[in-house]
């Protein structure tokens, strides 16, 4: 999995396809503040890398590229120009550069939802999946414009407000396409626990996104 030259993003391919009906991007988390290079070796990075690879029948089957964003950063270091959201427009620029014109879900957990609904406006992009999302109050929703969002948030997330992600995905109704939320019971913020039903979360609502789409 070649990516650019150090010092850059890496676009990892789980799944490239000659002519896919959509593509997938899996955007992992970080922390507030860390100007440290992100490396395989760190568990926001790995975590995603783990749901990459067991998405992998699953996006075969159904049509689509996927894609995992190592950004450069470990950190958010907003708020004028945060971190990861740059990276991830360069990943996207990445894909309608491979396939122009197919449509493109984000899938984000932590910082990584919060990065996905920051560039849900990037041409191509039909919607967002977050995974207990780092979404704080006030956090602007205008990127979800005639986007979809739909959320999972576990019950015991210690680190992720569950309430403030609720918040947001209110607070999109009135100009995304279709959005939802919804709690699971008992999960924390890591995904150790639930696996399948994580799993199972994201499947289900990019086949929804695409569905909405077609």
């Amino acid at each position: 999995m070649a990516g650019p030259r150090p010092g850059q993003p890496r676009l990892d391919s789980y799944v490239r396809l000659d002519e896919p009906r959509a593509a997938v991007l899996l955007l992992h988390g970080g922390q507030q503040n860390n100007t440290e290079p992100v490396e395989n070796k760190h568990a926001s990075w790995w975590r995603m890398a783990l749901l990459a690879r067991s998405l992998r029948r699953f996006a075969r089957r159904e049509g689509f590229d996927l894609d995992l964003l190592q950004y450069r950063l470990r950190g958010w270091n907003g708020p004028t120009d945060p971190s990861p959201v740059g990276d991830a427009r360069w990943a996207l620029d990445r894909i309608r550069e491979r396939h122009p014109g197919v449509p493109i879900v984000l899938v984000g957990h932590s910082m990584g939802g919060r990065t996905a609904c920051r560039v849900a406006d990037a041409p191509g992009v039909l919607g967002v999946v977050g995974m207990a999302p780092w979404l704080p109050e006030g956090e602007p929703v205008s990127a979800l414009a005639g986007s979809s969002l739909h959320v999972l948030h576990g019950t015991a997330d210690r680190w992720t407000s569950a309430r403030a992600s609720k918040d947001f995905v209110d607070r999109s109704e009135s100009i995304a396409r279709s959005v939802s939320w919804q709690s699971l019971p008992g999960a924390g913020h890591f995904m150790f626990r639930q696996v399948s039903a994580w799993r199972e979360f994201v499947e289900s609502s990019i086949d929804r996104i695409l569905g909405e789409s077609a």
